[in-house]
């Protein structure tokens, strides 16, 4: 009879597959509850700043001399469409009685819309302690000055005679010619004047400690002096440093009101009319909106070819993306709700004018293909973001808001062009089709946004240096200290 011999070895755990089940459980919960670092791979302040002012400090890339010279090529179509249109005259366009207010607006509303969004999502995030903006607020700013100064060429332009584009600014003159302040077109001019000084103001207090940086870093004799001069003799003293961010943070209140403002403004003139389409009290949440929409889009195409190019995916990293994104597809759902609220108003009213543009003209008019392809690429395609893969693919995403990008434009078009060329009296209905003018000065729009913004990330730092590195745990004094010996695996004795 054999006898039960024990052995050495430990019996088969049971419910293995349980227990293997719980721990990853257990691990996600954890990785669930501890955010992500603002800055990976533990960059110390020394290396962040070594890392964005490389950017500036080594010799440019062919890529970057590519890019400035098709920016640059696309830039001076619109010059040459200016200059056509001022020695040929606004008949050039494609705009007709029925429609004469068409591609100018629609291209002016499209840029005013991308400067609202930059200037709203740097001061907002920046109000409300958004730590995790340091890395995107440089690029939001200096994104809404280039947008403001593209949306600033169509109103010279669009009132005919150019060289007496200067009597819409409130300035004395011997004729005696004041300005009508009845005008939408006068309310533009002061709303984007000062949302402009504001927003080159707000840009440019955040960048004098680093421009202080830069002047102490750079090589170059000629940028040395020029660091020096914008810097304004900064030294990171305590009292500068008290002063500087009670600054900021004025200017960011400013600039928050300010927004809210100029959306209002813009919104009127279309809101102020009794044209079928226009006539809304919904105007003013539909521009700010639809303006930080489109902002967002613009600021991830901006940020993902410069975070790849420059290997900066430390400093901007996939939460940055993610946060991004998430904002872009909460901005779509407002849109959405806002265009089913259009319909619905228009249902409610029992308004026939109001009832005919919307259920006919806009669904069902000449322009009907225009409108289907906004509801899809405004409504549709940003339904991608709930996938966490898909926010964090920066390629990807990339390529998603391209789409809303160019919805939102083709909102703008639907907007003016669309609510007007057909008025209250059939026989005066007319289609409005742009001209090669019309196309060749808003494609040269685009070259100067893109050309502005190279020369930008080429002399300035894009990111904020002593923002990111506000956000280094080094830089809370309850953090634990780290030797810099025992990060890099060495042993201290």
């Amino acid at each position: 009879m054999s006898y039960f011999k024990p052995t050495q070895e430990p019996p088969p755990a049971r419910f293995d597959l349980l227990a293997r089940h719980e721990e990853a459980e257990t691990i996600q919960a954890r990785r669930d509850i501890v955010r992500e670092p603002f800055v990976t791979n533990d960059l110390s302040a020394v290396t962040v700043g070594d890392r964005i002012a490389a950017v500036v400090e080594n010799p440019a890339p062919l890529w970057w001399y590519i890019a400035v010279s098709i920016a640059g090529g696309l830039a001076g179509l619109t010059g040459i469409g200016v200059l056509y249109l001022i020695c040929t005259g606004v008949g050039v366009w494609g705009e007709n009685k029925s429609a004469n207010w068409a591609w100018d607006i629609t291209n002016f509303v499209f840029w005013i819309g991308i400067g609202h969004a930059g200037t709203m999502i740097a001061a907002i995030l920046y109000l409300t302690r958004q730590r995790w903006a340091t890395g995107i607020n440089r690029a939001a700013e200096a994104m809404t000055i280039f947008a403001v100064m593209c949306a600033a060429v169509f109103p010279g332009i669009h009132v005919g005679r150019v060289w007496f584009a200067w009597y819409m600014a409130p300035i004395p003159n011997g004729n005696a010619i004041w300005p009508n302040f009845r005008s939408p077109l006068l309310w533009d001019v002061f709303a984007v004047n000062t949302y402009l000084g504001v927003s080159i103001m707000f840009w440019y207090v955040g960048l004098i400690p680093d421009a202080a940086t830069m002047r102490d870093r750079i090589k170059n004799k000629v940028l040395k002096y020029f660091y020096a001069v914008i810097c304004l003799g900064w030294r990171g003293s305590a009292r500068q440093w008290v002063n500087y961010e009670f600054c900021y943070l004025m200017l960011a209140g400013i600039a928050t009101l300010l927004v809210i403002t100029t959306c209002t403004v813009v919104s009127s003139d279309f809101s102020t009319s009794v044209i079928p389409g226009w006539h809304g009290t919904i105007f003013i949440p539909y521009f700010g909106v639809g303006a930080i929409y489109g902002g967002f889009c613009m600021l991830i195409i901006l940020l993902v070819p410069i975070r790849l190019l420059y290997k900066l995916d430390d400093i901007v990293t996939l939460r940055h993306i993610d946060m991004c994104c998430r904002f872009t597809l909460l901005m779509a759902l407002l849109i959405s709700y806002i265009y089913g609220m259009e319909f619905f108003i228009a249902y409610y009213g029992g308004n026939p004018n109001e009832q005919y543009h919307f259920f006919e003209n806009r669904m069902f008019g000449p322009y009907w293909h225009t409108w289907q392809l906004m509801m899809f690429f405004n409504c549709v395609v940003p339904q991608l973001f709930w996938s966490k893969k898909i926010r964090r693919s920066p390629i990807t995403a990339m390529i998603i808001v391209i789409f809303p990008s160019i919805g939102m434009w083709l909102e703008r078009f639907i907007i003016i062009v669309c609510s007007i060329h057909r008025d209250f009296l059939p026989s005066s209905w007319g289609m409005f089709y742009p001209t090669w003018i019309d196309i060749m000065t808003f494609t040269g729009t685009f070259g100067i946004f893109f050309l502005m913004y190279l020369l930008f990330i080429r002399f300035l730092p894009v990111i904020a240096i002593s923002e990111v590195r506000g956000v280094l745990p080094e830089a809370n004094p309850h953090d634990a200290p780290v030797i810099a010996a025992e990060k890099n695996g060495a042993h201290h004795e």
